[in-house]
């Protein structure tokens, strides 16, 4: 570790590690972990079943209640059919003030801040201790931090009270975001030659209700007035994004499927939408079982729901996270992220981390050497605040 010095260092480290979500991410967990004990901390492993993916959290401080944890993911998005000037996988520093590569903003660079001020974290005489909770397959679903958030509670005897999630947000505190449930429907209806249409179930036809259902639904929280005027559009939306079925213009389509994404406002609940569109479903089964006895409608989750974040501002963890940002306004976002998953656990949960989410997922992400630099500054007021006597 002695090449590396410095937060571009660092971060140029964990952006060579071409890591996706849904692979295996022992290569850049390994590191991370070696880089962590190399300062003398401790550090808990937490593997998946299949032992080739990990998380990883640990203490700097004394063991007592109060603490905040620093989270981050080290998984990143493709970058196959992306148009990059550059190696995604390199750091690239083209004089701009810039440093390019894929999660240099989402959100390797927020893990950077973190390591490299992990020596002044050590050497202070900390009142509250600082965990770093680092994970994988945030980019596919947010699948770890559940198991993460566990071990973390059953690992220490003390608990901790606050989680900084540091999703790029120009280092401004969020305290509200979506939930997000993607899920599949599939439709077995009946084939047949399409003059039949009336005696036949086509797969297509009722799967085109179902998405006519779900649009109606969307529509009817709004009209009974489920809005929350913080978020941008400020009602749970429901989304068809991919519909297969049929063989040919003349055939009566016995199967079809698409995919669609729930993303619900903190006032709504997800398991009521789906359990009301579950109901429906049976019911259309039941009314056409008569044309065709084997019609059936079936919906799997594509994943797990990740749940909304709702932290209200009076909570201590929002003072916390505007002093040290230097934002004094909060804001909310549409996205998902681990931070619904922290809140549900026990954690006071604020988002907030250097760099523009406009960045993240697209070819030429970026990070800018200021955001870097703001970073820092948030965790070393960090220290200071977890150093004096009176803090929360």
């Amino acid at each position: 570790m002695s090449n590396i010095n410095t937060v571009e260092d660092i971060l140029a480290k964990l952006i060579s590690f071409p890591v996706l979500g849904g692979e295996s991410n022992l290569s850049i967990i390994n590191w991370v972990q070696d880089y962590i004990e190399s300062h003398n901390v401790t550090v808990h492993m937490v593997p998946n079943e299949a032992g080739n993916k990990a998380s990883l959290h640990c203490r700097i401080g004394p063991a007592v209640d109060g603490g905040l944890i620093l989270s981050g993911h080290t998984d990143v998005v493709p970058v196959e059919g992306q148009d990059w000037d550059t190696n995604p996988f390199e750091l690239v520093d083209k004089g701009d003030g810039k440093l390019y590569g894929r999660g240099s903003c989402d959100m390797k660079g927020f893990l950077a801040t973190c390591l490299v001020m992990l020596p002044e974290i050590v050497k202070a005489n900390l009142i509250k201790p600082i965990y770093f909770a680092f994970s994988y397959d945030e980019e596919v679903g947010c699948l770890a931090a559940p198991d993460l958030i566990e071990h973390i509670k059953k690992t220490y005897a003390e608990t901790p009270k606050y989680a900084l999630i540091g999703e790029p947000t120009l280092m401004e505190p969020i305290v509200g975001q979506k939930g997000i449930y993607i899920l599949e429907t599939a439709v077995n209806g009946s084939a047949g030659h399409s003059s039949r249409i009336k005696q036949e179930v086509s797969a297509i036809h009722e799967s085109a209700r179902l998405i006519l259902w779900l649009e109606n639904k969307m529509n009817d929280l709004i009209d009974t007035g489920r809005i929350d005027n913080r978020f941008n559009p400020p009602h749970t939306s429901i989304h068809i994004g991919q519909f297969k079925g049929g063989i040919a213009p003349n055939v009566i389509a016995d199967k079809a499927s698409f995919f669609w994404d729930l993303r619900t406002i903190p006032m709504d609940d997800t398991e009521s939408i789906i359990a009301e569109f579950d109901a429906h479903c049976r019911t259309r089964e039941q009314e056409l079982k008569a044309i065709y006895p084997d019609f059936k409608i079936k919906t799997v989750e594509d994943h797990w729901p990740v749940p909304p974040l709702d932290t209200k501002e009076t909570d201590d963890v929002v003072s916390i996270i505007k002093k040290i940002s230097g934002h004094s306004k909060v804001n909310t976002v549409a996205y998902a992220s681990e931070a619904g998953q922290f809140k549900n656990g026990g954690f006071q949960s604020v988002i907030c981390g250097p760099g523009s989410i406009i960045q993240a997922h697209r070819a030429n992400e970026f990070i800018t050497k200021d955001e870097l630099k703001k970073g820092m500054k948030m965790i070393s007021k960090l220290i200071i605040e977890m150093s004096h006597p009176d803090f929360t």
